[in-house]
This record gives C-alpha cells, sequence and structure tokens, in this order.
C-alpha cells in the first residue's frame, strides 16, 4: 500500500532543499548521512556527462547531481530492492524519470549490465567496514551500508574503471583510516588520484571523512585542497557546510 505522494508504511518524506525535491526514506532500514550530501558537492559534473551512482541507495546522489549540474542523464544502481525501490519512487515523485534511471542489481556486474567506457563520471559511496570493523548493525540494510558485506573496495574501483571513458572522472567518499589503502589501490586501476579533500567535525578535531576524485588514464599529481570544517560551533554548521546543503 503506497499513499498519494508514494509512501509506503513506515517511510518518511524528507526535503533536499534543491529545486523543491523530496527524498523518500525509512528511518528502520537506512537514511542518506552527510557523507552524500559532501560528496554530491565535490564531484564535478559537466554539460551533457552521463553519471553513474554505484551503489546508490534510496538515490540521494543522483536527485542531488541532477539538481546541481547540467549533466544529461543520470543512473543509480544498487542491490538491495527495498531501498530500490524507494529510490525509484523518489524519482517519479520528482518528475525525474526522463532523466534518473534507477536498476536493481549487484554493482559488480555494472561493467557488463551497463558496458565498458559507458559513463563520463561515476560516484560512489561504499561501504567504509572491512568484514567486522566496527560495530555490525542488526539491521540487514544499515549492516550493508557500512560494511562490506555485498561488495568491497576492489569491487567498487575494479568496476569505476571499467565503466568510465577515458579521461572520465570517479568521485568517493570514504574515511581517512583507510587512505594509504585507497590512494594504492586506485592507482593499481589507473584511476589516478587528482583532487582531495580532508573533512574536519571541529577545526580542532581530526577528520573523520576523505573526498576523493580519480581519473581514468590521468598523469600523476594529486591535489590537496583546503580542509572543510563541518561545524563553527556544536550545533551551527560553516557557511560552506550551508552552501553545499542549499540552504
Amino acid at each position: 500500500m503506497t499513499t498519494e505522494n508514494n509512501q509506503k508504511p513506515g517511510e518518511r518524506l524528507d526535503e533536499l532543499h534543491r529545486n523543491g525535491y523530496v527524498i523518500i526514506q525509512n528511518p528502520e532500514t537506512f537514511c542518506f548521512g552527510m557523507d552524500a550530501v559532501l560528496l554530491s558537492g565535490f564531484a564535478r559534473v559537466k554539460k551533457g556527462e552521463r553519471v553513474l551512482d554505484l551503489g546508490t541507495g534510496t538515490g540521494i546522489i543522483p536527485i542531488l547531481l541532477e539538481a546541481k549540474t547540467q549533466g544529461e542523464h543520470f543512473t543509480g544502481i544498487e542491490i538491495q530492492e527495498e531501498s530500490a525501490d524507494m529510490a525509484a519512487r523518489s524519482v517519479a515523485l520528482n518528475g525525474l524519470t526522463e532523466r534518473i534511471d534507477i536498476v536493481t542489481g549487484d554493482l559488480k556486474d555494472a561493467s557488463e549490465l551497463f558496458g565498458a567506457s559507458s559513463f563520463d563520471v561515476v560516484t560512489t559511496n561504499p561501504p567504509y567496514m572491512i568484514d567486522s570493523h566496527g560495530i555490525s548493525s542488526a539491521n540487514a540494510a544499515k549492516a550493508a551500508a557500512r560494511h562490506e558485506i555485498f561488495c568491497t573496495l576492489d569491487d567498487v574501483l575494479s568496476q569505476s574503471a571499467k565503466l568510465l571513458k577515458p579521461g572520465g572522472r570517479f568521485y568517493m567518499v570514504h574515511r581517512p583510516f583507510r587512505l594509504a589503502e585507497i590512494l594504492s589501490k586506485m592507482v593499481s586501476c589507473r584511476l589516478e588520484p587528482k583532487r582531495m579533500q580532508l573533512v574536519y567535525p571541529f577545526v580542532d578535531k581530526e577528520p573523520n571523512m576523505v573526498l576523493l576524485e580519480g581519473l581514468r588514464g590521468g598523469n600523476s599529481r594529486l591535489t590537496v585542497e583546503k580542509p572543510l570544517i563541518v561545524y563553527r560551533e556544536a550545533g551551527v554548521y560553516t557557511d560552506e557546510i550551508y552552501e553545499i546543503y542549499g540552504y
């Protein structure tokens, strides 16, 4: 049973503060976090480009990128049927079915599903934790979003390298504790790291996120951008965060 807003029992409708768009979420399964929003602000999509989001969840990144950029078309692939269904209903609710496709499938098969060298940009907000690293969630959807259950970092990078056109761009948000591994594996997959930005909760705290751009077949030259600070003080975002969110 769905309501007039395409919602099912237990779901809620959240505003995205971009173009009047909304997104359907279920707090009992998984809701998007700040990492997805920051990735949508870090990724660069040019006019006419085609974009794929690996492990799209409820479709937050394609919907935000459609609002923020002049990309021609956006696709999200998601293995969990419930999340993919919410994403597809959010796309329809925002009137974006001509601009965004949601595909239920395994990202490890993405290059076979879509074809090699078929996208200009690939984005991803993959699981951060290796196997049992961190606290496993009793909820399967939340656990899969946080732990490498359905895919690993190697799967994400190898598929992205296949899916991108030569010179195509790869964007990912991850955790700094795996940064050495990430950079090494990006180079091995010929996704040359080109931009990096560390995200700090407060100016005097350690970073808890890292935003990365890779270029398929690019030359070795990495630009480290100025740090992104989330909070000016407890409960008060910095101007940069307000701008990314669109408040």
